[in-house]
C-alpha cells in the first residue's frame, strides 16, 4: 500500500502510551471475562438440555405407553372378556395395559368398554349416545 495514508511500519511497531496500553488491557480483560460468562452460559443449558433427556419426567408417568408390562416369551397373555349377549366388536384399541373395545350391541347401540389386560377386569364403560337422532 503505497500512498500518503499508508500506515508506516513504524507506527506498528512502536508501542504503545501508557494511557492506551491500560486501556487496551481493560478491553481484553472485560472481553475474557464476558467470554467466560457466555461460555458458562452456554455450557448450563447444553448441561440442562441433557439432563432433562436423560431423566424421566412426571409427564412420561402419565403416559399409558411407559406401563406397558413385558410379555413373557415362553407362555402368551390369554384370558376371557365377558361380553353382552349379541354383541359385535366394531374396533379395539391397545394402549399400554388397558384394551379398549367399540361395541355394537344387540338392540343397535354403540358402547365402548375398557379392560384392564392385567388385572383381566372391565374398568370402564361408555354408552355412545347420537345427538340429534
Amino acid at each position: 500500500m503505497d500512498g500518503p495514508n499508508a500506515p508506516h511500519e513504524t507506527e506498528e511497531d512502536q508501542p504503545l502510551d501508557p494511557a492506551a496500553e491500560r486501556v487496551r488491557r481493560k478491553l481484553v480483560r472485560f472481553m475474557a471475562i464476558n467470554l467466560t460468562i457466555l461460555f458458562a452460559a452456554v455450557m448450563a443449558v447444553v448441561l440442562a438440555l441433557v439432563y432433562k433427556s436423560l431423566t424421566p419426567g412426571q409427564d412420561s408417568a402419565a403416559s399409558p405407553a411407559s406401563t406397558v408390562s413385558p410379555v413373557p416369551s415362553e407362555e402368551p397373555l390369554e384370558g376371557e372378556i365377558a361380553l353382552p349377549a349379541g354383541a359385535r366388536i366394531l374396533s379395539h384399541a391397545v394402549s399400554g395395559n388397558q384394551l379398549t373395545l367399540h361395541l355394537r350391541l344387540k338392540d343397535g347401540s354403540e358402547a365402548i368398554h375398557l379392560y384392564d389386560m392385567d388385572a383381566a377386569k372391565p374398568v370402564g364403560r361408555f354408552s355412545v349416545v347420537w345427538k340429534g337422532q
